[in-house]
């Protein structure tokens, strides 16, 4: 009987859980990592963009206009792989990103004893802005202050 290669990639790893003090002292390298997450995100859409508009043109193509789409559908599935490299990078972390356009992420970390994500918005002054319990509904912002404060004491 042969092994399941599918398998063995299907293991799960434990997701690292984060404290408020090590999501502060990484939130320049996540804000790097997510611009480039988002500038990959809006190149790959620029160029699929304007490869619709070259393949949507009425009428026989030139050869001009050939070349133009092949270069548009070769730059955008470039920005699309360097877009996964960036991924690839920021789930190395146990960061997940949520919205590469807004640039929003999620950062998982424990608030009494209950599963639980950090927002992070790249545009935002200070960061994290808000969490949530991993149970509550995905539009719920508590303020980050609550997360800082653990049986009645500041952490």
């Amino acid at each position: 009987m042969k092994s399941n290669p599918k398998r063995s990639k299907e293991t799960k790893e434990a997701v690292r859980f984060w404290t408020y003090e090590e999501v502060r002292k990484a939130s320049p390298y996540i804000a790097s990592v997510l611009r480039s997450i988002r500038e990959h995100q809006l190149e790959g859409q620029s160029h699929e963009r304007r490869a619709l508009t070259l393949a949507g043109r009425p009428g026989r193509q030139t050869r001009t206009d050939m070349i133009a789409h092949t270069e548009e559908v070769r730059a955008a599935a470039k920005a699309c792989d360097q877009l996964g490299d960036a991924l690839d990078e920021l789930h190395s972390l146990d960061v997940f990103c949520i919205d590469p356009v807004r640039g929003e992420a999620i950062i998982p970390f424990v608030h009494e004893e209950k599963p639980a994500w950090f927002t992070y918005d790249l545009f935002a002054e200070e960061t994290p802005v808000s969490w949530r319990y991993h149970d509550d509904p995905e539009e719920t912002h508590r303020p980050i202050g609550e997360a800082l404060v653990v049986h009645g004491a500041v952490v």
